[in-house]
């Protein structure tokens, strides 16, 4: 029986269709949950005053060398994130920026580093693990050992965080990884631990989503405690309450991340794109299941493919004999 590419065609599509249908939640990747000590950042726009005390400090705690642009040639002043440049602060401003964090005539800051994702597409896309997220405090790590330089963890990331050593012979990943070097000894993020106003704030996670509640319940122009580096520092300074946006920027983006914003202006004028709720990792968990279960079907799909290339080439064989035994007109005898 002669099977036609139509009919191939719409078994194969019908097959995965069902197949798709019937990858449940069970079997498919399981999404990542928040470790119940993940550590992480708070990092609220409207304390921040632009220092950039906390660059300099991320540089001496990670021993990376300064970045210059420009025609200044004198102390470090990276333009944005780059593989010598782990956390930039960076600036928005509109017409007059007379008024700190307002968005007509006005500006603001907005601090750029890693996320942390709770569920990350950089360490699902990394073939052989040298991104591994920490199963205690969550901190998404760079083993350089493991790393192969194949950069898809560049292309997976939605937040354009890892840098690739162009310049190095030997390149390596650079991202930042929330000073768990010093966490280990019993430390902070450096970023946390200079910066003058708790614009950076260091702390659980858990704990630091229940001070962004207390912050959305402030009234405006009311005074109120911020503490400062840690939540549990024993340090704060009295600032009166902004206006602050009903929304914490990385709660619950792609799952959520563990380096979270606050602001008194929309998030999209500091470049942080719009995002689901849900991971691009739980999204496609269950259509990487439905294709690949068991690796049969692709196989099955394979074999299709090759009996349908088989089928055309033995019709165009076929043809093209028949063409040459046909009798030509002006070849009568």
């Amino acid at each position: 029986m002669k099977i036609k590419r139509r009919d191939f065609l719409k078994g194969a599509a019908g097959g995965l269709a069902l197949l798709s249908l019937d990858a449940d939640d069970s079997h498919a990747r399981s999404v990542q949950a928040l470790p119940p000590e993940a550590l992480g950042i708070l990092y609220d726009s409207t304390l921040c005053v632009g220092c950039n005390s906390c660059m300099p400090a991320c540089k001496k705690a990670n021993n990376m060398d300064p970045e210059f642009s420009g025609n200044q040639q004198i102390w470090d002043n990276p333009p944005d994130l780059s593989s010598k440049t782990l956390n930039v602060i960076k600036r928005y401003s509109n017409g007059t920026a007379a008024t700190k964090d307002v968005e007509i005539d006005g500006y603001a800051f907005i601090k750029r580093q890693c996320l942390h994702c709770v569920d990350p597409s950089c360490v699902t896309a990394c073939p052989v693990s040298a991104l591994i997220k920490d199963e205690s405090t969550g901190i998404v790590i760079y083993n350089k050992h493991a790393c192969i330089g194949c950069r898809y963890c560049q292309v997976a990331c939605p937040y354009n965080i890892p840098k690739f050593e162009w310049d190095d012979p030997f390149p390596e990943i650079v991202k930042c990884q929330l000073c768990h070097h010093l966490i280990e000894d019993g430390g902070m993020p450096a970023c946390c631990s200079v910066c003058p106003t708790g614009a950076s704030l260091f702390g659980k996670v858990s704990e630091l989503i229940v001070e962004t509640r207390r912050r959305l319940q402030m009234k405006p122009g009311k005074e109120y405690d911020f503490p400062v580096s840690s939540l549990n520092s024993g340090k704060s300074h009295q600032y009166k309450a902004p206006k602050y946006l009903r929304h914490v920027y990385g709660k619950e983006e792609l799952g959520g991340t563990q380096v979270m914003y606050m602001s008194a202006v929309d998030y999209t004028k500091f470049g942080l794109p719009s995002f689901p709720k849900e991971s691009f990792v739980s999204m496609a968990s269950g259509i990487q299941y439905a294709i690949y279960k068991g690796m049969v079907y692709p196989l099955v799909v394979l074999a299709g493919l090759i009996f349908m290339v088989k089928k055309n080439k033995s019709e165009d064989e076929q043809r093209k004999n028949n063409e040459n035994n046909e009798p030509r007109e002006g070849n009568h005898e």
